[in-house]
Formats: structure tokens, sequence, C-alpha cells
């Protein structure tokens, strides 16, 4: 096993610390998790530092107790608030021909450097959505093309310096530094989305406790990411201001006689605010109206979303639901009613190589933090730039080797200088020969064989040498 690793989805209503370890064979074993109310933190923003890292610290702790280890480092999510995105284009000449990953990396740094960076925001992300190999568009994976020209077409998500700044000191106050930061729209994709979605494009809304968040896939990338500032607990102030009911009763209602297809007449007792003494009759179909009305909302706002992105036409996978407020039964159908030419369908994250799931989190509410353990492990976009400005990338380091060894032209400048050096100590000064055996085909060619004459044949080797270098 490698060294424990540590996420944190820090949520408006939860934060999730899970600890995993990643196993020979590319899947994961939770070790421990910790699952608490979020404090501090409203509407996806830092607005208590002290009271925040308290709940992140409570979480850490309760997973560091059940799974033994103690990560320094975590990865995070952020909230699409106050999150944006901006295009950009890099191209780079490929003077040896061969596309390689310092190349990719190369056109995306290209990309990133050209790209105009408001001063208060932050990288968090560069993601390519279309590479070109000279004239060839659209090419899915450039790695290993010959090609003399590469171009690459990025998406960049930024994110508000002030609040990537407090939330790092919330976490940094809770005893652990953060490693990585991803944009929680983005870790909730993928957990949920599969490889249709990703050729097809797709939309994945997650609807959690005090947000509601979009992110567009198309061209195996995030394309487009949008927040709204709604979710699941404004349906219970609904019911509470509705109702005169306090809010865990409220929510409790919620959960319980929540449902979006079908209504009820039957009549239910509540307690009153600040009269808890007294009872006072409800009808569930009231109930549902209120839920009904916050819901449709919701998702007829969202709805306009995916239209002012102008990528609805690319969308051919349609609308993917998750989220806690996907929970709500008949928000698939709801949803199908107002993305109406779109398929709509709810998911739960993936976890097909994850081991030791708790039951609790293959609930859509976390999405988010399942993500974070795929984005981990590599399960990312084929190529991005992180928020360390680095290059991930999902080729192990045996398939750059493999790449290399199979170069037949343009060797690097480095392997022409080394090919050199090799030919120049295999001359013979004592007796003017050169040993056949130090030329084969392993350096990507195979010189001529030369006469063993003797004489001024040092001479003639230099100037063949020239010509051939």
């Amino acid at each position: 096993m490698n060294s424990p690793f540590l996420v944190i989805d820090i949520g408006s209503t939860k934060i999730c610390a899970i600890i995993a370890d990643k196993l020979e064979d590319g899947q994961v074993q939770i070790m421990g998790h910790g699952i608490v109310k979020s404090q501090g933190i409203k509407k996806g923003a830092i607005t208590n530092i002290e009271l925040a890292s308290k709940a992140i610290r409570k979480a850490l702790n309760d997973a560091k107790r059940v799974s033994g280890a103690i990560p320094s480092k975590a990865t995070v999510s952020i909230s699409n608030n106050y999150a944006k995105s901006l295009n950009s284009t890099g191209i780079v000449n490929i003077p040896h021909k061969d596309i390689s990953i310092h190349e990719i990396n190369r056109v995306m740094q290209t990309a990133l450097h050209n790209a105009n960076i408001p001063n208060e925001y932050e990288v968090i992300h560069v993601l390519p959505y279309n590479f070109k190999v000279d004239d060839q568009e659209f090419v899915e994976d450039p790695f290993g093309m010959n090609a003399s020209r590469l171009e690459v077409d990025t998406n960049i998500i930024i994110i508000q310096k002030s609040n990537l700044l407090n939330l790092k000191k919330a976490v940094k106050s809770a005893g652990v530094d953060i490693d990585d930061v991803v944009l929680n729209g983005y870790a909730s994709a993928l957990s949920t989305i599969g490889n249709d979605d990703i050729e097809l494009g797709v939309g994945v809304i997650d609807l959690g406790g005090q947000t509601s968040s979009l992110v567009i896939f198309t061209g195996n990338s995030i394309r487009h990411n949008d927040f709204f500032a709604v979710g699941s607990n404004h349906i219970t102030n609904d019911l509470s201001i509705a109702l005169h009911t306090p809010l865990q009763i409220a929510e409790n209602i919620k959960i319980r006689h929540g449902n979006l297809s079908e209504s009820s007449d039957e009549i239910v007792e509540l307690p009153i605010i600040g009269n808890e003494d007294d009872r006072n009759e409800v009808s569930l179909g009231i109930v549902h109206s209120v839920i009904f009305a916050r819901v449709e909302e919701t998702l007829m706002i969202l709805a306009k979303m995916v239209e002012k992105s102008a990528l609805k036409e690319q969308m051919g996978a349609g609308i993917i639901l998750t989220g806690g407020m996907a929970n709500l039964k008949g928000i698939r159908e709801l949803a199908g009613a107002i993305f109406s030419d779109m398929p709509v369908r709810v998911s739960s994250p993936t976890i097909k190589n994850i081991k030791g799931v708790f039951e609790e989190l293959k609930n859509p509410a976390f999405a988010a933090a399942i993500g974070l353990l795929q984005y981990n492990i590599g399960n990312h976009t084929e190529y991005e730039i992180n928020i360390n400005k680095e290059l991930l990338h999902s080729k192990d380091k045996e398939e750059i080797d493999v790449n290399l060894q199979d170069l037949n032209i343009g060797d690097t400048i480095e392997e022409v200088h080394k090919n050199k050096k090799m030919a120049k100590n295999k001359v013979k000064n004592d007796d003017n020969e050169i040993d056949d055996d130090s030329f084969g085909t392993d350096q990507g060619f195979e010189l001529p064989k030369l006469p063993r004459e003797k004489g001024n044949f040092v001479g003639k080797f230099v100037n063949w040498a020239k010509q051939l270098f």
C-alpha cells in the first residue's frame, strides 16, 4: 500500500473527511471517514473561520479515530460560488516531431500564460477540451503522435483569492495543509459520469443544501460551470414559514413526506413555533405544494443556465442530478418535464473501484466526496493543470518509456549529443579501428559500416560524422 491520503468535502450543510489508501491494482481502500454538520459556512463560502475550523477538525478526528492514520495534507473541494471560467489557447512547435508529455505540458502552460487572469483571482484548473495536431482538430489524445505543431483550447477555472485563502486558513487551523483544491461541481461529476456521458456531452447538477452547481462536460472536459445559491435547505425554510413549525420539524417533514409526483390529503399534527405544546393540523397536500413550488423554480432557473451556456446542443447524454436534494421522490420526473427535450437521470456516486465504502457514502449527497477520491487516484480528465501549476495526466511511467523507445526519428537534443559522444568514444586511436558492434538499431537508426583502413581513417570518420549530425 501507499501512504494514506485525505480528502475533505466542505459543503454548506455538512463536512465529510475520508482517509483512504491507493492499492497496487489502482483501486481505493477507504480506511475511515467522518461526517459533521457544517458551521461557519454559508452558500459555499467561509463566513467564520474559527467555527469552520472546529467543524473540519471534528470530521478529521472522527476519520482518524477509525483509520488510525494521520495524513498531513488533504485534497479539498471548493464551492462553485465565486468561481468563473475563461477560455485560452496555446500553440507550440514540435521540433522533434513527436508529441510527448513534455510537449503537452508546454502547450497547456502556454495557454495558461496567454490567459488574462484578473489579479483578484487564482487558477485552480486548466482543462483542455480540444487538441489540434497540425491541421487535424478534435484530437482526443495527442500523446505519441507525429506533428510539427500542437495547439490546445482550454477552459480555465478561476476562484476569488479571498475565498480560497479563507478556506486554506480554516483547513490549516484544523491541523492539515491543503495539497490540492478541486471545484465542487467537478468532483461531483467525476463520481457520476460514465464514458458514454463524456463522449456524448453531459450536464451535471449537484443539488446541495444551500447551493446548486452546474458543470457541463463536452470534448472530454468541463466547458462551462455555473452556480445558484438555492438548495434543499430553502425547502425546509419554506415549510417552516408556511406551516409555522420549527426548522427541525420542517426538515423531518421534508424527508419523510417529500414527494413531487404524488400528493395526499392526510392530516398531520405539527408543533407551533414558540409554543410547542400546541399542535397545528396540516394537510400533506400543503406540504407537497410548498416543496413542489420551490423545486420547480430551482430547476427552471438551472434550465435557463443550461440554455445560456450555448452548449445544450452538445449535451447528447442530457442531465445528471445528484446531491442531497436529488433524493426527493419524483424529482427525475419533474426535471424531465422541465428539461423537456433532454434525458434526465438521478445518479449516486460510482464506487466500482473503491473498497470499504460505508453505506451512507453511497448516497447522492456524497457525490463530491467520492469524486475527490477519484480525482486523487488519477481518475480526472486526461490532462489538466492543477492549482500548483503541475500537469496531471493518466499516463504511467511505462507508457512514457515505451513511447520514447519507439521513436524512430527526431531524437531529442540530449539523445543526439549522447550519440555523438558514443561514436567518438568508440574510435580506437591506438589501432585506428571502430567497434562495429557499438552501432545498431537501438539508437533509432543503423550507421553504415566503414572500411577498416589504416592511415587517415580518423579524419575521414570525423568528416563523415559531421555530415551525419
